[in-house]
């Protein structure tokens, strides 16, 4: 059986078919099951939910009509954007989608439906797909539509399960560091772990950029594949290249196989990566991969990349983000006031990193904002 996993798929805007090369097309075209990562959910709701970041809504005609070009067979709810629109924006795309024949996992009315695992057969036997998001603003819970959340214990149990019961376990997972292009080693340590709980390969999106891959106890892990197709403009290159991965399924095994695509900046147009480019993009990767199979070297790149963001981060944690007022921002930034001390960061640390204070700050936070 072969199968085409692609990455984050966003359609905001009016965008015909015609602008996606036929060659493109013809690799969905000749396989036998086609996914893609649907990140703006299609809906009418105006209700946005409270949240940092852009709220995102998928155009309805052009969404429907290139998923339908592309032969989608299923599309992937869990992502950091699906309860942008409230839960009428989740229940809205879970309701388009089975209207119009598309299949859903990683989304649902609550936290156990989202949790679903999909079940596909085949004549190569049973295949289960488990779609996983980190928990940024789009989580479902007892009582609320959304999100499957990232949750260790149950996405091993959710694995074990699938593994009991199908022949092939796909784990599709969204998380990971915008616009760096390797997994930290939390995330390596993750991954693995679901390997080995009975994953037979784990695929992740969200990243805005490709990332590197490994085998590990020879199964693979892509750690993302970058954007499929979004229109929205970005200042950075690697927004506009992506991944989409083949799958070649057969009794007890899974082969891959890489086909890079990108967007004109302009246009949105899509199509395949070839010749010299392609090489360049290969060659790129392969740097990737030496880095993720090097302890050190990995270690020593997130510790450049958390340099990077420091000043950012500490910013996110200042008193200045609880000021709306931008003048006032402005004024303090202009005098050089800094708003942070070891003592304050320290509790937030304490806060984050101790499990019964983040259980608790989480709740009343949550409950908090949500009032």
């Amino acid at each position: 059986m072969k199968l085409l996993v692609a990455g984050d798929l966003v359609v905001t805007r009016s965008f015909n078919t015609n602008c996606i090369s036929q060659e493109l097309k013809d690799i969905f075209l000749s396989t036998d099951y086609n996914i893609v990562n649907l990140e703006a959910p299609i809906t009418e709701s105006g209700t946005r939910i409270l949240k940092t970041g852009p709220h995102l809504k998928g155009h309805l005609e052009s969404t429907i009509e290139l998923l339908s070009t592309l032969q989608i067979d299923l599309v992937t709810l869990a992502n950091n954007h699906i309860l942008d629109y409230d839960e009428k924006g989740v229940l809205d795309t879970l309701a388009i989608c089975k209207d119009h024949g598309f299949s859903t996992v990683g989304a649902g009315k609550n936290k156990n439906e989202a949790a679903s695992i999909f079940y596909l057969d085949s004549q190569e036997g049973e295949i289960a797909i488990i779609n996983i998001a980190e928990n940024e603003w789009a989580s479902a819970t007892e009582k609320s539509a959304g999100a499957n959340g990232m949750d260790l214990i149950d996405n091993a149990k959710h694995i074990q399960e699938a593994k009991g019961k199908s022949d092939h376990v796909i784990v599709i997972v969204h998380g990971g560091h915008e616009y760096y292009n390797l997994p930290s080693p939390r995330m390596q340590k993750q991954y693995r772990f679901y390997i080995d709980n009975g994953a037979d390969i784990v695929i992740g999106h969200h990243t805005h950029c490709v990332n590197g891959d490994e085998e590990y106890k020879g199964k693979q892990i892509y750690y993302s594949l970058g954007n499929f197709l979004f229109t929205k403009p970005s200042v950075y290159d690697d927004w506009y290249t992506g991944l989409v991965l083949e799958l070649n399924i057969s009794a007890g095994n899974i082969t891959s196989e890489l086909h890079p695509v990108k967007q004109n900046k302009s246009t949105f147009s899509l199509d395949i990566i070839s010749g010299e480019e392609k090489d360049k993009l290969f060659q790129r990767l392969s740097v990737y991969r030496d880095i993720i199979k090097d302890k050190s070297r990995l270690s020593f790149e997130w510790s450049e990349y958390v340099k990077r963001q420091r000043n950012s981060y500490l910013r996110y944690w200042s008193p200045y983000s609880f000021i709306n007022n931008r003048y006032f921002k402005w004024l303090l930034r202009k005098v050089n006031v800094s708003l942070v001390n070891k003592k304050g960061l320290a509790l937030y640390l304490n806060l984050m990193r101790c499990e019964a204070h983040s259980d608790m700050s989480k709740e009343v936070v949550g409950k908090y904002i949500s009032k």
